[in-house]
């Protein structure tokens, strides 16, 4: 073990080097008596995507304890440790095993993430000492894991085709529910959020997020790149997220976090991103603070329109990896089993379009999980079903990214038998490897969607519902915003109400306030809900009246 080396910063001080996993490498000063739990303090205070997400300290292969020091380790001038952001847990089987054991993904992505030989966590001793006691570095992809005979191979996963943007995790932001307008004159939709103290907050419908250092109100909406795009820059320059046309003001946001759909894992060192800033018909790229999984960084910015740009390279053509959704719709109002199949980029714009859209034709949804791996704008997919299924107009799909007010492209599905589970799979025709599958179960499908039974039938009276459905109401009842406005409208409730409801952080939680202050308010106020969720969401309806 090497001896301690007293740092020019401090007796007993020396430096440090950390890998976190958004791709930077942090230069700090530390002391051998610190704890671990400090040294994560201070990683909290270097790197924003540190203090979003929680995770786990790894040295030569092993998790760190946060009341242990740094002495305690081992660990010395020039250590390299790696700050792994916390996954959920994931089934893992090693190389040549008939069984499946039980793992973690923080493990996985740790021994991933590390190169496992001694060498590697050394910095060579002819590198140059860190010029200041924290500094940072931008790195390229994780380093490949080196295998030894502790760390064994491990079989599927990390590869291109099982899921490697699992590296990318979203961070978690406290989220704001913005009230929505209606511009007819343009026919777009405006979002005005009310920002209620110093932090980082959340659009619940667009992702749009701000950090604010005291209480603010944003007004924001989305328009179309290519109406700001010239020809030629679209020739070069490839939409990487929403464009966001931002008011606030001036000098309360300290940092604007703009989504974009690039999976950051897969795309290497070489990352031509840029921040679109269009003043005055005349368009400014930025670079941005910051580029971390789903969100671009802009410190300090002016706010008109911005977006997140992507420039195209030759050398990669159909080859930038993009995060995808694979959006299911039932339709109720056609046959029975007719499907709507939408194979997206993750934009929560575009998400949220299309759920008003299907909403209108009196859709419901059927959530099924993503793609794993990165898709490719540009290429064509395939659809493909089991059991009869036909598949219309086309089985062919190609994925692109439209602007939230045009009409997405999709697939209709229709399933002839459905008693029996039918199996739906996306394969890239490039290469032909599926991407996605799904099972339909018979739950998934409602063979016989049944409709509200009209009014004079014997049902019970619509406060009498409310009250004996409340605990399914408050988890199953969505369009939140859509109902309090139209309590409002009908005088059941006030703007201070309103607010109240939408203040809260989850759609649950906005179930459950609403449905207290009704059931405060009395049986007609209740009848109001009834009445108004039998127009919004009849099949929410007649579902918890067949259950009773």
């Amino acid at each position: 073990m090497a001896a301690w080396q007293p740092s020019a910063e401090g007796p007993g001080k020396f430096h440090i080097f950390v890998h976190t996993t958004s791709w930077k490498k942090l230069t700090v000063l530390v002391s051998p008596d610190q704890t671990v739990q400090e040294l994560i303090d201070k990683l909290k205070d270097l790197d924003i995507t540190v203090r979003l997400a929680k995770g786990k300290l790894f040295y030569r292969n092993k998790q760190l304890e946060g009341k242990k020091t740094l002495r305690h380790y081992g660990i010395t001038p020039n250590s390299v440790l790696y700050y792994i952001q916390s996954f959920p847990d994931v089934l893992v089987q090693p190389a040549g095993s008939g069984t499946i054991e039980s793992a973690t993904r923080d493990l996985f992505f740790a021994l991933r993430w590390m190169k496992v030989s001694d060498s590697s966590d050394k910095v060579s001793e002819s590198t140059e000492a860190p010029r200041s006691s924290e500094q940072t570095h931008s790195l390229g992809a994780p380093p490949p894991m080196v295998p030894t005979q502790e760390t064994p191979h491990w079989q599927n996963l990390g590869s291109r085709s099982q899921g490697h943007c699992w590296v990318c995790q979203e961070p978690s932001f406290p989220e704001v529910t913005p009230t929505i307008t209606q511009v007819s004159s343009k026919n777009r939709l405006k979002y005005q959020a009310h920002l209620p103290r110093e932090g980082i907050y959340q659009c619940s419908i667009t992702g749009l997020a701000f950090e604010v250092k005291s209480a603010v109100t944003v007004t924001y909406w989305n328009t179309r790149w290519t109406r700001h795009l010239s020809e030629d820059e679209q020739d070069t320059l490839m939409p990487a997220g929403p464009l966001f046309h931002i008011k606030v003001q001036a000098g309360v946001v300290q940092k604007v976090f703009l989504p974009h759909f690039i999976c950051l894992a897969e795309c290497g060192a070489d990352r031509p991103c840029f921040i679109a800033h269009f003043e005055y018909e005349m368009m400014t790229l930025e670079t941005p603070t910051l580029l971390m999984p789903f969100y671009a960084v802009l410190d300090n910015p002016s706010f008109s329109l911005l977006g997140v740009l992507w420039r195209k390279m030759r050398s990669s053509f159909g080859s930038v990896p993009v995060h995808s959704l694979v959006l299911l719709f039932q339709q109720l109002s056609a046959a029975n089993t007719t499907l709507h199949l939408y194979l997206i980029p993750n934009d929560k714009s575009v998400k949220q379009a299309i759920i008003e859209q299907e909403t209108d034709w009196n859709s419901k949804v059927i959530p099924k999980p993503p793609p794993l791996t990165p898709l490719f704008l540009g290429c064509v997919y395939r659809v493909a079903g089991t059991n009869s299924v036909e598949i219309t107009p086309d089985e062919h799909l190609t994925f692109c990214y439209r602007s939230p007010k045009k009409q997405q492209l999709f697939v209709e599905i229709y399933i002839k038998n459905v008693e029996e589970d039918t199996e739906l799979s996306i394969t890239n025709t490039r290469d032909n490897v599926r991407v996605w599958k799904t099972l339909l179960r018979s739950g998934d499908i409602r063979l016989t969607p049944q409709k509200p039974p009209p009014h004079g039938c014997h049902t019970p009276s619509g406060a009498a519902f409310v009250k004996k459905n409340k605990t399914e109401l408050c988890s199953r009842m969505a369009q939140v915003p859509s109902i309090v406005l139209h309590l409002q409208d009908a005088n059941v409730i006030n703007k201070d109400e309103e607010e109240e409801v939408l203040s809260q952080d989850t759609r649950q939680r906005k179930n459950r306030v609403l449905l207290e202050l009704l059931e405060r308010k009395g049986p007609e106020a209740q009848e109001q809900l009834y009445q108004i969720l039998r127009d919004k969401d009849p099949y929410l309806i007649a579902d918890l009246e067949k259950s009773s």
